[in-house]
């Protein structure tokens, strides 16, 4: 998301009331109950740590000689997870915090590179970057082909208009309704499992939409040209507390009802990054730091206790 579309979102919010505020002096800053968040580009009050040689050692050799990290991501994501920052060019949030914590401890520079969703996948493909930290759900399909070490948990949630009567008790509560959810994501993949069970059973199903941008969801949502809109948890707290437009009145594992979904950094299977890259969180879990940048963005109630590769992750779609 833009900068600039979402200060104008802000500042067509009645903040005042929702108790959050934007310095008046810049739109740098935006206050959301206790957390204040860094839009700026400097980003001053990242979290840094330092090389840990003994787990920077066990980074391949080609990636040591380079000295820099290469990560993509998207850069369409809303704040606080990868948005760019007040200049419109400058990549910045959690997930680039998370990025920078690994190569600290690696001993590398991060270079946070920008791309289309799938275009991100594609890039780990060739070798054209090393990893992909931009809100990545861990799931089966991709384990085929991809290592993950976990830092964060996915939990997604449903957001509506604030003035919505919608109730959610289940799958069946979006029965006839419109609802919005990014293309390619494990949310699409939740919600079209559900709209075939609800229409298995004979009911109405679910009018799932796609739109281009983030922002395209939160102004059909300000419009009433959507019901809902389900998208990451983080992304649907800050928007819905920012501007006051909109509510949370679900929150659950975006691996569905069975399973607690899991974000990780992925990398190419096999590459040789991943062992290091996960003892670069394990190292960041028991040192503090990890918890420091939970605390910069509001992700407390993400936040796992320890790092795992390759675990469990969302079940692969059934055969035709």
């Amino acid at each position: 998301m833009k900068l600039s579309t979402l200060i104008g979102i802000i500042s067509a919010a009645t903040l005042l009331t929702t108790g959050c505020t934007a310095d008046p002096e810049s739109a740098e800053t935006v206050q959301a109950g206790s957390v204040t968040f860094d839009l700026s580009p400097t980003q001053e009050g990242r979290v840094r740590v330092a090389k840990v040689d003994a787990i920077a050692a066990e980074v391949p050799q080609a990636i040591r000689d380079r000295g820099t990290l290469l990560v993509t991501g998207s850069g369409s994501s809303a704040p606080p997870l990868r948005f760019y920052a007040t200049d419109d060019k400058t990549v910045v949030g959690s997930e680039i915090d998370f990025a920078s914590l690994v190569a600290d401890k690696l001993g590398l520079k991060l270079v946070a590179q920008v791309a289309d969703w799938s275009q991100n996948f594609v890039r780990v493909d060739s070798g054209e970057v090393d990893a992909f930290i931009s809100n990545v759900t861990v799931t089966e399909e991709r384990k085929e082909k991809y290592d993950f070490a976990t830092y964060r948990k996915d939990n997604v949630a449903l957001e509506v208009p604030e003035d919505s009567p919608l109730v959610f008790n289940d799958r069946k509560s979006l029965v006839g309704k419109r609802i919005g959810v990014g293309a390619g994501t494990n949310q699409e993949q939740l919600l079209v499992k559900w709209n075939e069970q609800n229409v298995a059973e004979g009911l109405a199903p679910i009018d799932i939409a796609y739109y281009q941008q983030v922002t395209d969801y939160y102004l059909a949502l300000a419009s009433k040209r959507l019901d809902g809109y389900i998208g990451p948890n983080p992304t649907g707290v800050y928007h819905s507390t920012t501007t006051g437009e909109t509510k949370l009145i679900a929150t659950f594992s975006g691996a569905g009802e069975a399973l607690q979904g899991e974000i990780a950094v992925l990398t190419k299977k096999n590459s040789g990054l991943n062992a290091a890259v996960h003892k670069a969180l394990v190292d960041a879990i028991a040192d503090g730091s990890y918890q420091k940048v939970l605390d910069r963005w509001g992700l407390d109630s993400e936040k796992v206790t320890e790092s795992r590769i390759n675990p469990p992750g969302l079940p692969k779609k059934p055969a035709a």
